[in-house]
C-alpha cells in the first residue's frame, strides 16, 4: 500500500491547455508509460492547484484565455517557484520560443507533436525537478548545520574552505593553532562532514548572503 508521504514524492506532470481533446490525449499518453498526469484548463487552475508541491514538470500551452503560459512562467520565476515547464503550442513563433527558453523552459514544441519527443521531453523536465529537489534539500540541511555554528567557528569554516592552513588561519584570527585545531574539529562535526573536501563542498552550497555575513 502507498502512502500519503509516497504520493506525494512521485512524479506528477500537469497539462495546462484549453482544448479538452488534447489535455485527454495528453494525459492517456501519460498514463500509458506509467506517468501520473492532471489536467488543468487554465494557468489559474493551475496556480490554484495543491499538487503543485509534487515532484514533475508542466507541460503548458502558451495561448489560453486569461493569462498565458509566458505570463504564468513569468509569475513563477518573480514566485520563486522553479517548476520545469515544456511549452507546447500551435501559434508558437521563434521570438516566442526564444523568451520561454531563455527564462528556463525545457522545451519548445509545436502542435502536432510526435509522442516520443514529448516524452522525452517530460523525462527530462522530471528529472531536471528532481535534482533541484534534492539540490534544495541537500542547501536547507547544510544552512540548518551551519545555523549551529558560534560565529569563531563559522569564521573557521570559511578560512578553511579557502585553503588557509592552521597556522595561517590562527595568525588572520589572533588565537592560537591549538585552539583553530578545536574549532575545526568542531566545525567537522557540526557540519557532518567526513573530510575537507565535503565541509568544502558545504561551504560552497550555502547561500552567498550567509557566507557574506562571516566577517573576519
Amino acid at each position: 500500500m502507498i502512502t500519503n508521504t509516497a504520493e506525494e514524492e512521485l512524479p506528477l506532470v500537469f497539462i495546462v491547455d484549453d482544448d479538452e481533446d488534447v489535455r485527454t490525449a495528453i494525459r492517456e499518453l501519460m498514463l500509458s508509460v506509467g506517468i501520473e498526469a492532471a489536467c488543468c484548463a487554465s494557468t489559474r487552475d493551475l496556480m490554484d492547484s495543491p499538487l503543485l508541491e509534487r515532484p514533475g514538470c508542466i507541460v503548458l500551452d502558451v495561448r489560453m484565455p486569461g493569462a498565458s503560459g509566458l505570463d504564468l512562467q513569468q509569475h513563477f520565476a518573480s514566485a520563486g517557484i522553479f517548476k520545469p515547464i515544456i511549452f507546447l503550442t500551435g501559434h508558437g513563433d521563434i521570438p516566442m520560443s526564444v523568451q520561454a527558453m531563455k527564462a528556463g523552459a525545457v522545451d519548445f514544441l509545436t502542435k502536432p507533436v510526435r509522442d516520443q519527443t514529448l516524452l522525452d521531453a517530460v523525462t527530462a523536465g522530471i528529472e531536471r525537478d528532481i535534482a533541484g529537489r534534492a539540490h534544495a534539500r541537500a542547501v536547507q540541511r547544510h544552512v540548518e548545520h551551519f545555523e549551529t555554528l558560534t560565529p569563531r567557528e563559522c569564521q573557521v569554516m570559511r578560512e578553511v574552505a579557502l585553503g588557509r592552513l592552521n597556522k595561517q588561519i590562527a595568525f588572520d584570527l589572533g588565537i592560537t593553532e591549538i585552539t583553530v585545531k578545536l574549532h575545526r574539529s568542531n566545525v567537522m562535526r557540526k557540519m557532518q562532514a567526513a573530510s575537507v573536501g565535503e565541509l568544502i563542498r558545504a561551504w560552497e552550497k550555502l547561500p552567498t548572503d550567509m557566507r557574506e555575513t562571516v566577517q573576519a
